[in-house]
């Protein structure tokens, strides 16, 4: 006997009423994207939950996979036999056996099959005296055993699992959507990706580079963080804009205090040029109230002034050590903490406006003309695209 499936649960999608055929077939697609190069393993999808069919391969490393893909909540490996009660005895004393570290258990059966003639309550009792009788060692302990043993009796089929695998939970990457992230080489930015696309939103990336002041290792950088990021979706295609030039005319012609203002007032103008050109309907950024002169009230409403697109900024109340839990779980944090400049960190006047005044912004930015510089910059926009499963050798051939 051997686990032929792998058992998923929904998360948050089993609350979408009649909408839930969308989101369950948008993660049966993640779900068939992520195995793909493992082509005998099949993916069924049913109202309450999703099958992966093993056909022999083993559960173990795809369960692995499995556990980054949002809209998941749980895994198991399980058993499917027919609805007879000595080929589920069997098949749960298998379970147990095979489990390890486990001392005590229970048993929970859903009958869904009426025709099944073995109630739920009572063939919880049958299969445990079974298990008991037939093993050594173990005992039973309804409110806190060490291993849950499920049995499912459906229509096509009795599925019995065991140990229950947490996954990413949130909604599948794609059903709510794509948004434009700016993504620079800090700690910040990943994470508001990572926190976006667990609410369903696929992600593209804007990096903003300015040679020579910043490195070809600080690009770099920014790839290896967008390729962490696939692997809680799919792949992520970069929009890299060299801004030295329009960032060097800020430095010269806009008084110190607010050319830091201005700067993001023109990041924000690229992004949202980008962001229609793609057919994007949002961005996201990395802000969080009250780190930097750029992120209090008063600077994101002056910079906000500029782009009418809906601008996400999933950190905006957490503080530092927060994120850097969540860029550390998510294994983003020894990439971003690279000794590697990215242009908001050059070019940094001594004492930034924190308390911009939009009368001013507008009056600097107006003695100067940045249409040229503007489009210039966007006709030379080079896009990459960040595959999950590029080897390491191709993706330096990038640089």
């Amino acid at each position: 006997m051997h686990y032929e499936y792998i058992l998923i649960r929904y998360g948050e999608i089993a609350l979408k009423g009649k909408n839930r055929k969308i989101f369950t077939q948008k993660l049966q697609e993640n779900v068939q994207s992520k195995v793909k190069d493992i082509p005998s393993i099949k993916v069924k999808r049913q109202r309450d939950r999703m099958y992966i069919l093993l056909n022999g391969q083993d559960p173990e490393p795809i369960i692995e996979r499995c556990r980054t893909i949002f809209g998941i909540h749980s895994l198991s490996k399980a058993i499917k036999v027919d609805n007879e009660e000595e080929q589920i005895k069997k098949a749960a004393l298998f379970a147990l056996q095979e489990a390890q570290g486990v001392k005590t258990f229970k048993v929970t059966t859903k009958r869904t099959d009426k025709e099944f003639p073995v109630r739920s309550q009572q063939f919880n009792q049958v299969l445990g005296g079974y298990l008991l009788k037939n093993t050594e060692g173990y005992t039973v302990d309804v409110h806190q055993p060490d291993m849950e043993l499920r049995v499912e009796i459906r229509q096509d089929g009795t599925y019995i699992t065991s140990q229950k695998i947490l996954a990413a939970g949130g909604l599948p990457v794609g059903s709510s959507g794509k948004t434009l992230l700016l993504l620079s080489g800090g700690i910040d930015s990943p994470v508001a990706g990572y926190l976006t696309m667990k609410r369903g939103v696929q992600v593209e990336a804007v990096h903003f580079h300015s040679p020579p002041f910043t490195s070809e290792r600080a690009k770099q950088k920014v790839f290896d963080l967008a390729r962490q990021l696939t692997k809680y979706g799919h792949s992520i295609r970069i929009h890299v804009v060299p801004f030295t030039k329009l960032q060097q005319k800020v430095h010269q012609v806009i008084p110190h205090g607010y050319s830091m203002t201005v700067m993001r007032r023109m990041m924000m103008r690229i992004s949202e040029q980008i962001a229609s050109k793609e057919g994007i309907l949002s961005l996201t950024t990395g802000e969080s109230l009250g780190q930097v002169a750029s992120q209090t009230m008063e600077s994101m409403h002056a910079i906000n002034e500029v782009t009418n697109y809906p601008v996400l900024r999933p950190l905006i109340t957490m503080d530092k050590e927060d994120i850097i839990d969540v860029s550390q779980k998510i294994d983003t944090y020894d990439i971003s903490i690279r000794p590697y400049e990215d242009c908001c960190t050059v070019f940094v006047p001594d004492a930034p406006k924190t308390m911009p005044r939009k009368e001013k912004v507008n009056q600097f930015e107006q003695a100067e003309d940045f249409s040229d510089l503007l489009a210039e910059t966007l006709e030379n926009v080079e896009i990459v695209t960040i595959d999950s499963q590029a080897k390491e050798e191709e993706f330096d051939a990038l640089l």
